[in-house]
């Protein structure tokens, strides 16, 4: 049943969102080596830039997760109501 106040106290898949990080990075990673190899420049740079994009990524989620579910991302949000099941 809907009650209208889903936006306010939807969570955010962290644990999915770390293995797909994880799985990008291994990707990525695998492609500026595989590009600097076989000296395609261009594509090992931009294989690059999106495995910092993606560590980027993984250290804000490992993050979140750390801050656990209680996280409040400013003083002018207020705190959700918690799951009563």
């Amino acid at each position: 049943m809907r009650t209208g106040s889903e936006p306010v106290t939807a969570r955010s898949p962290l644990r999915m969102r770390f293995w797909l990080g994880v799985w990008g990075l291994l990707w990525t990673a695998g492609g500026t080596i595989a590009f600097a190899l076989v000296g395609r420049a261009g594509w090992a740079i931009a294989c690059g830039v999106l495995c910092v994009v993606v560590a980027v990524d993984l250290i804000l989620v490992v993050r979140h997760i750390r801050q656990g579910p209680h996280y409040q991302p400013g003083r002018d949000v207020p705190p959700y109501d918690p799951d009563r099941g």
